[in-house]
């Protein structure tokens, strides 16, 4: 529930009461109070959120209306006593003007956007450089993206030609800031060695869309939320897109700065499948939440941007996913190290001379040039009554492997190796 504070000139007050009335508005009251010039009526209004854009829709044809809306949320408790339980758990999403203009009133200033978006670029940069993930976290809860984020999705949804360009243009700013200042600090440092984490950060997973369509919609869903329905904190929302956007960027910087395209062309997969993925779902919410093109207080929207902006972002996410699939294994390292697992898995079950105790099955970094390695690495033990030596055990499931990954159309070269491990001999 929302407080509203509607000032209109001496003899409107029965009015906005009236119109109050028809939206069940409760602990209403009305005083007389002197304006700048001339004597005003202050009217005090507690209505519920999704109310609060047709109320104000309503008030729009009386003269000199000024009207202060309180962006928190209030527990309004009216007679009788017993029912104030049942008064405040009935809890509303926001209405669509809040949700809009507290989208407009986070665009802040410039100077401040840009400082924290190169503190993430410094924060990202330390995480990958020293494979230090607890400061990867710290530098998405720093890192300046969710609020563009969901303002192109509001704008998408608004049909906003106006905050849709002001917002991108942001978002676009704020991502080349991180990755131009993670790219300067390994070119300062020359960096020329890919730590783990940023070969763990290029793998890309098959099913890696899922990511960017989940926090659109988590961070639209919160946005649109009452402060007190979700138990889901802003910041773990903001976090949560950030993720997905802040590793990506310092990746493509450093390996810029380092000359590996290969695997700076992965980040950029990375950073526009978030792009696209997030402001599909999250404006696809909020559309759902009432924000349409036109409203109280709102006119400028365009009723057929939304579904061209839409249609543009299916459609640049189809292509994404084209390429993604269509350039295997590059952009589906990390599925495809399950996948091959999985098939060696069932290679060793299927063999009479060992049993599999561990498989480490990835894609090395760097990689040989115009060749695909998948490197495997296999703990067996021999089964009880097997005499064949190690190496003839070896050079057989190694054959077997190979003809397996190949087999199965994984388009790699497999380097395989494998350890022929003893049980101790109890008889001694």
């Amino acid at each position: 529930m929302r407080q509203l504070l509607v000032q209109v000139p001496h003899g409107y007050g029965k009015e906005v009461l009236n119109i109050a009335q028809a939206y069940d508005a409760t602990n209403t009251a009305r005083v007389e109070a002197m304006g700048n010039d001339e004597p005003v009526e202050l009217i005090v209004v507690h209505i519920s959120n999704q109310k609060v854009e047709g109320f104000l829709g309503d008030l729009e044809s009386l003269p000199n209306l000024q009207v202060t809306l309180i962006p928190r949320g209030v527990i309004a408790m009216q007679p009788p006593a017993d029912e104030a339980p049942e008064q405040v758990t009935d809890v509303k999403a926001r209405s669509p003007i809040e949700i809009f203009l507290a989208g407009l009133q986070s665009v802040g200033s410039w100077k401040a956007f840009l400082g924290y978006a190169a503190a993430a670029g410094v924060v990202v940069w330390i995480g990958l450089y020293t494979n230090t993930n607890y400061l990867l976290v710290a530098a998405m809860l720093i890192a300046p993206f969710a609020g563009p984020a969901m303002n192109v999705a509001i704008a998408t949804s608004r049909g906003d030609a106006k905050l849709l360009k002001r917002t991108l243009l942001r978002y676009f700013v704020a991502l080349v800031v991180t990755i131009v200042v993670a790219g300067t600090l390994s070119f300062i440092l020359q960096q020329e060695v890919v730590t783990s984490t940023m070969s763990d950060t290029s793998k890309i997973s098959a099913v890696a869309v899922l990511l960017p369509l989940v926090a659109g919609a988590a961070g639209a869903v919160n946005l649109v939320q009452s402060e007190r329905s979700s138990l889901v904190s802003g910041a773990a929302v903001g976090m949560l897109v950030a993720a997905s956007l802040a590793p990506p960027a310092g990746l493509i910087g450093m390996a810029s700065a380092m000359g590996r395209w290969d695997l700076a062309i992965n980040g950029v997969f990375v950073l526009l499948l978030q792009l696209v993925g997030i402001n599909l779902s999250a404006s696809l919410v909020f559309r759902s939440y009432g924000l349409t093109s036109k409203g109280a207080r709102y006119q400028r929207g365009k009723k057929g941007l939304f579904p061209t902006v839409l249609a543009v972002t299916f459609v640049a996410l189809l292509g994404l996913l084209f390429w993604q699939f269509s350039d295997s294994p590059e952009l589906q390292r990390s599925s495809r190290e399950q996948s091959a697992n999985q098939a060696i898995q069932q290679v060793v079950e299927d063999n009479d001379l060992v049993e599999l105790v561990e498989a480490n099955v990835r894609f090395p970094t760097p990689n040989i040039p115009g060749q695909n390695t998948l490197l495997v690495v296999m703990y067996v033990q021999r089964r009880a009554g097997v005499t064949e030596s190690a190496e003839i055990i070896s050079d057989r499931l190694t054959q077997t492997v190979q003809a397996e990954l190949q087999a199965q159309g994984f388009n790699v070269t497999p380097l395989v190796s494998v350890n022929v491990l003893s049980a101790p001999d109890t008889q001694n």
